[in-house]
Order: structure tokens, then C-alpha cells, then sequence
């Protein structure tokens, strides 16, 4: 197959047909469940300047779903940020398939840690400004001057030394079930939020061993970049991310510096590294790291939930969303426009703080 140039693409993407699939959601989650093919979840992310997104948008459409594969894809001029769902007996097809595709042959993926094949149901690719929301004016600075990559044993033998700082660049929500051990954890509920947090929180640091890291590594290519050019002269980064390192450090029995689970932005919602269990349950404050969305889709809040409140609030969060779910649908449309719920007034993973504040969620 002939390989693609990304920059010698110049057709009029905009008069083009947008594919995507358009089966109705309950119907391929159905499907995916009752599936025998066995899948694996995998990602992969490149930053590359893409002249025309939204034709490589539909030539990549076509190339995955003749492979059967699952999940969700953002492409933007500055690169492309895949976390995929791929039937293990077509892996190598669909490496294939990548590798017809110049600034993608040979490209790292990174595999799910624990992986029951059930993590999207649907193949979705969208055109976006950024392949990762950080609020960087790209211009100001050199991205492509990026941090020194560790692999597993370099990043746990470089955090023992005292002039070493690891910074967790990930939101509140993901570290609050599992980190590395000593790392900074910033209390941000997004990348664009951390990027300056972090920033103050280590200006006086500029000479120590900043030591990054996110799920897969996407992140921490772009802050990395962007806090040498702020003064950091030491900036590293865990090379592919905490899914890389549980793969090493299994492969090669290496220590594990990372405690509890790694949180995911699929159906999954985490993975397990550590046996630990480091957070509790939003409602009862059990031991629990079991991440959820509210069963109430005019709420779908994120937060921890234990068995036991799971079955009490039937999978929501509060016994306003359990009432609201036992409507009927029509009634429950016609007072969803006009409802609150702590989907509405929090963001994702505030359910704690705001039972902390004594505020009333039922």
C-alpha cells in the first residue's frame, strides 16, 4: 500500500462527507457485550503538523473501521491522540495499516495493563484545535525541545536521589486512585490548569530533577517542552507513561514505585498496577477506587462508589438521581431541562469535596 504524506494532502477536506458511525449507542454497547472476538485496548499519540485534519480525519476513519476497531481519536495539525480497541487476530493488520501512514510507521503503542477487550464500543474521530486541551500558545516556545525520556529502571533510580522531584501531571481525579510514591499531586481538574500550577509550585526548583509523568506520556511531551522554556534546566519525563512503566517493570522485575490504580479514559475507567487501595467511596467513605458515572444521564457525574452504595443508590449518586432514574422516560425529559444535579454543579470527581463542605446531595 502506498504510503501517505501527511503534507502533500491538499484536497478540499470540507467538501467531503464526514464519516461516522451512527447506530444508536445502547444497540453497539449491547453488541460489544455479546461480541465473542476477542479485542486488545491500545493507544498511541505523534505530534506532527498535519496541513489538511479534517481529509487525514476521514482517510484514518476508513483505514480503522476496515479493521474493526473501536475508540476514540483526536486529530489536530499538531498531531493525532488515539485510545483504540483493536480484535487481537487483526493486530497486525491494523499495525499495517498504521504504517501506511509516513509519520506513523513503527509508532510506540501502548497496550492495556489489564484488559478485558470491552473498552469502547464505537469507533469516534474528531478534528479538534489541540490533541490535548493545555492552553499553550505553540509559537512562543519549541515544542519539539522536549524533556529527557526514562524508561522504568532510569526513572525509579534517578527518584531516589534527594535533587529529584516527581510531578504527577495528571488531574485530581486520576491521582486520587493511584501515583508514584513521593510524587507532587497538583489538585487541578485539568492539563491546562496544571501547566501554571505546577509551574508555581516548583519556581524556586529550577535546578532540581523534575521528573514527569502522565498515563501515557502525551502530556508530559508537551509540558516538558514548555517548562524548559520557562527556566527548568533538568526537565525529564516517565517515556510512555505509567502504561509503559507497569509493562517494564512486570517484563523486567523491576520494583514497582507506583501505588495503587491507573485511571483510564475509556469503559474501563482504571486499570490495576499496585494491589493497593489508596482512596474511598465518595458516599460512604469505605475503602474504594472503583471509578463510575452516575446511572442518571442528566447527571453522569464521576466519582468513587463502593458495592454496597452502588446497590443502596442503584449506580447514582445521590437518592435524587435514583428517584429521577425510576420515572418514566417521557417524564423524565420534560423535568431534565429544568433539574440540578451534581453533574450540573460540580466537575468531575468533586462529589467528595463537596460532601467534605456538608452541602446536601440528596
Amino acid at each position: 500500500m502506498t504510503k501517505v504524506v501527511i503534507l502533500l494532502l491538499t484536497f478540499n477536506a470540507k467538501a467531503m462527507k464526514t464519516l461516522h458511525n451512527k447506530v444508536d449507542k445502547e444497540v453497539l454497547k449491547a453488541k460489544l457485550q455479546s461480541e465473542q472476538i476477542k479485542r486488545v485496548t491500545l493507544s498511541f499519540y505523534k505530534y506532527y503538523q498535519i496541513q489538511n485534519p479534517d481529509f487525514f480525519r476521514n482517510h484514518v476513519y476508513i483505514l480503522l473501521e476496515s479493521n474493526h476497531v473501536f475508540g476514540r481519536i483526536y486529530i489536530a495539525k499538531e498531531g493525532i491522540n488515539a485510545q483504540l480497541s483493536v480484535p487481537e487476530s487483526l493486530l497486525c493488520n491494523f499495525k499495517s495499516s498504521l504504517d501506511t501512514i509516513t509519520f506513523l510507521e513503527d509508532v510506540r503503542l501502548n497496550f492495556a495493563i489489564e484488559d478485558d477487550g470491552k473498552s469502547f464500543y464505537k469507533l469516534t474521530i474528531k478534528v479538534k484545535d489541540k490533541i490535548v486541551a493545555d492552553g499553550l500558545k505553540d509559537d512562543t516556545f519549541d515544542a519539539s525541545n522536549r524533556g529527557v525520556h526514562l524508561n522504568a529502571s532510569a526513572f525509579n533510580k534517578l527518584a531516589q536521589s534527594p535533587d529529584s522531584i516527581i510531578v504527577d501531571m495528571r488531574n485530581h481525579y486520576e491521582s486520587e486512585v493511584g501515583h508514584f510514591k513521593s510524587a507532587i499531586i497538583p489538585d487541578v481538574e485539568t492539563f491546562k490548569e496544571a501547566l501554571p500550577v505546577v509551574e508555581k509550585l516548583l519556581e524556586d526548583k529550577k535546578d532540581k530533577n523534575i521528573i514527569m509523568y502522565c498515563t501515557g506520556g502525551i502530556r508530559c511531551e508537551k509540558a516538558s517542552a514548555y517548562y524548559k522554556h520557562k527556566g527548568f534546566n533538568n526537565v525529564y519525563q516517565l517515556e510512555g507513561g505509567i502504561i509503559e512503566y507497569a509493562r517494564q517493570v512486570e517484563l523486567l522485575n523491576l520494583e514497582n514505585e507506583f501505588i495503587g490504580k491507573n485511571f483510564v479514559f475509556d469503559e474501563r475507567l482504571g486499570e490495576r498496577i499496585s494491589e493497593e487501595v489508596i482512596s474511598q467511596c465518595h458516599q460512604c467513605g469505605a475503602v474504594c477506587d472503583t471509578h463510575v458515572n452516575c446511572k442518571n444521564d442528566a447527571c453522569h457525574i464521576l466519582f468513587i462508589q463502593c458495592k454496597s452504595c452502588a446497590e443502596l443508590f442503584e449506580d447514582t449518586c445521590s437518592k435524587k438521581c435514583k428517584d429521577f432514574i425510576a420515572l418514566p422516560k417521557d417524564r423524565q425529559v420534560k423535568l431534565r431541562k429544568d433539574m440540578e444535579f451534581n453533574g450540573t454543579k460540580f466537575g468531575k470527581g468533586r462529589y467528595k469535596a463537596a460532601r467534605q463542605q456538608d452541602i446536601d446531595l440528596t
